[in-house]
């Protein structure tokens, strides 16, 4: 069985895993950071401080540069327990009831009144959503990407982005998953296919250089 590393470097002799490369206009799409799955007394949630930190960096970054900060999180009302998404998922749907505390935005991202929650229904950010809409509104090209979880709601809003021709940046420390193997087996399968796999300071450098252009 391959690990991680190993995948990588079959995507990689295979020709995989080409750079895409910032461009001109990023937005930064914070993916389900809200209480659920940061807070450890849900039973969805898990220990994201480091990848929280990491975020709250860029996000200041991206502040400073005048860039669209966006937030998603999930929200459900009774009538959707139907859903066939809501089946395979753990039955904690008090976690996402709209209104509570569980669904607010980690206070350590310090998120700003006028920056955007997109409640979202599905894995991806785009399905069912306005984020396209708002994305091309500000003629984003460029998607820096933190969030949780790497293996779901991450994933689906990479292949969804790069499938709508922006440039995706997974910010490796920035991201986490329940599970390090899906973790990272899902940042070598992004990074083959999907998006760049990039660091937290290689994001900061960009974001500074915008003023500079």
């Amino acid at each position: 069985m391959q690990n991680a590393t190993e995948l990588r470097q079959f995507y990689s002799s295979k020709g995989f895993g080409r750079r895409i490369g910032f461009g001109d206009r990023p937005a930064l799409l914070v993916i389900d950071f809200f209480k659920t799955f940061t807070d450890e007394k849900s039973p969805l949630g898990s220990n994201l401080e480091a990848q929280l930190r990491e975020t709250h960096k860029i996000a200041t970054a991206a502040r400073k540069a005048q860039i669209p900060v966006l937030f998603t999180i999930g929200a459900y009302e009774p009538k959707d327990a139907s859903r066939l998404w809501l089946r395979k998922q753990p039955a904690a749907t008090e976690f996402f009831a709209p209104g509570t505390e569980w669904v607010d935005v980690d206070p350590m991202l310090e998120r700003r009144p006028d920056e955007v929650v997109i409640t979202k229904k599905y894995a991806s950010a785009f399905f069912g959503t306005d984020l396209l809409s708002r994305l091309n509104a500000d003629r984003v090209d460029t998607i820096i990407l933190t969030g949780c979880v790497t293996s779901g709601c991450v994933r689906a809003t990479a292949v969804d982005g790069i499938s709508y021709e922006f440039r995706v940046m997974v910010v490796e420390e920035a991201v986490g998953d329940r599970s390090e193997l899906s973790h990272q087996v899902s940042l070598a399968d992004m990074d083959a296919k999907y998006a760049d796999v990039v660091s937290v300071d290689s994001v900061l450098e960009y974001l500074a250089s915008l003023g500079q252009r």
